[in-house]
């Protein structure tokens, strides 16, 4: 999947938009919004606390970088002479729980600021613009930014990040 994030002028062009892709059978689910805090969206699909903050980004860090310095630091255990003797699998515990503190400890800063890729849209937001970010198979990005640009010339393509949790 990759994400498509487009600026958008107000909130009547959004809905339009956000009905053309439900007919391009884009699932609301993959479908979010977000414009300055107290606007309300009406019934469009507001972006949930996983689009507003670093939570995943800043998990997939944490476990990343927890896990090596667990499986380094069981490579040390293993090397030092202490008298105890430690197998593979203790090796694998020390890695597996140095993830897991890894991925808690960063998981829990990443879910405390706001999203580093939506900071950039923030004046805009401020602004009365919304932003609307469009969850699509890597196949259909071009397909789906045609038909917002073909209908919608004043709602603007901000880019595409390369990948997006499901």
């Amino acid at each position: 999947m990759r994400r498509i994030y487009f600026l958008v002028p107000n909130i009547e062009i959004t809905k339009k938009i956000v009905d053309e892709l439900l007919l391009a059978r884009i699932e609301e689910r993959h479908i979010h919004v977000l414009t300055k805090r107290g606007t309300p969206l009406e019934d469009l699909p507001e972006a949930t606390f996983l689009q507003k903050t670093d939570f995943l980004p800043a998990l997939e860090q944490g476990v990343a970088l927890g896990g090596a310095t667990g499986l380094l630091a069981g490579l040390v255990a293993i090397a030092l002479p202490t008298g105890l003797v430690l197998g593979g699998g203790a090796l694998f515990a020390i890695t597996l729980a140095g993830a897991g503190v890894g991925g808690l400890m960063s998981s829990m800063v990443g879910s405390s600021i706001g999203n580093r890729r939506i900071e950039q849209f923030q004046e805009a937001m401020e602004k009365g613009e919304f932003l609307l970010m469009i969850d699509v198979p890597r196949d259909r990005v071009e397909e789906i930014e045609a038909i917002i640009k073909k209908h919608h010339p004043e709602a603007e393509c901000e880019g595409t990040d390369p990948h997006t949790f499901p």
